[in-house]
């Protein structure tokens, strides 16, 4: 007899990943894609059809029974999504129009929240109640689970960690994002390394054109070497410090884990990063909390949507 499964999926700005996960959190094939950014319903046309391909070819003979989707932004307690990433999406309905095309309970979750979701269920952070997971790409977001709770806010808010304040400038890409996002993301990493270039300390990033830099060319340098990049990152780990710091006074966790596409290259930056939250934490929370790399990488989303799917399709099988 096949064994059933969940339809779980990372759907971001500009790739999506999805895979078939059973109940113990095997993954048991997975795809990614470029993202369809054409239209606002192109993304979801996009995931219906690979869900249904799959439920074609009855890939690896096994039964859908429900679907999770983690999204780059906001997803309101009405099950509308706001994301600022994908074209249009400032209140797609994003969990009913797949509910009626796929025919089987659907959960849809910000990607931040899966994360943690996602480390707790089969990750480092397995048997803990109180855990932050730093999500580091493009942008900078916090996945919190406090007392065994998601922390989610009176707007679904909590979490946007890119949002805090690090330093005392605040140009106009900060007002835009975020300070802290604005200064030690992806794009920042990319736009600073540029700025040294330009004023004559590129080093080995001077091999490549200026569209061809971004923080893993950066990371690739530092690895080899190169000063400025070597730089570039420790200030970013500095800077992420002092957001740790905050996270870690306000939320006193256990564990604070570093995920994302960043992470990595946490080990141009981590020690940084520790070094610069123990000198401005809470002193006792500081001395205390582990921060570690995660080591589910990208699955880490794609486990905590599939560990929600499993719950809304057991509650449909009760109901």
């Amino acid at each position: 007899m096949a064994a059933n499964c969940v339809l779980a999926v990372d759907l971001g700005g500009t790739k999506l990943a999805a895979a078939l996960v059973d109940r113990q959190g095997k993954v048991l094939c997975r795809e990614s894609v470029s993202v369809d950014g054409s239209s606002a319903l192109a993304p979801v046309h996009q995931l219906v059809q690979l869900a249904k391909e799959w439920a074609a070819e009855k890939k690896n003979n096994h039964p859908i029974l429900a679907a999770g989707v983690a999204v780059p932004g906001l997803v309101r307690r009405d099950g509308t999504v706001w994301a600022p990433n994908l074209p249009g999406w400032k209140k797609m309905a994003l969990a009913r129009k797949l509910r009626l095309a796929l025919r089987v309970p659907v959960v849809v979750e910000s990607d931040r929240n899966a994360a943690v979701l996602g480390e707790v269920w089969r990750g480092a952070a397995r048997g803990k109640s109180d855990v932050i997971v730093l999500m580091l790409g493009t942008g900078i977001g916090a996945g919190i689970l406090s007392g065994g709770r998601l922390v989610r806010g009176a707007h679904e808010l909590s979490g946007c960690a890119g949002w805090l304040v690090v330093a005392d400038e605040h140009g106009p890409e900060g007002l835009r994002v975020g300070q802290l996002e604005s200064l030690a993301a992806g794009p920042a990493i990319a736009r600073t390394a540029k700025q040294e270039i330009a004023q004559g300390r590129g080093g080995l990033l001077e091999e490549l054109p200026p569209e061809k830099i971004n923080a893993y060319e950066v990371a690739e340098a530092a690895r080899r070497g190169d000063v400025v990049s070597i730089e570039v990152y420790l200030e970013a780990g500095r800077l992420l410090g002092y957001g740790v710091a905050n996270l870690v006074s306000l939320f006193d966790p256990e564990l604070v884990l570093i995920g994302g596409g960043l992470a990595r290259a946490s080990d141009l930056f981590l020690d940084a990063l520790k070094k610069n939250m123990k000198e401005h934490a809470q002193p006792i929370s500081g001395r205390q909390v582990r921060v570690l790399p995660s080591h589910l990488g990208g699955d880490a989303i794609l486990l905590g949507v599939a560990r929600l799917a499993w719950g809304v399709s057991s509650n449909a099988l009760r109901s």
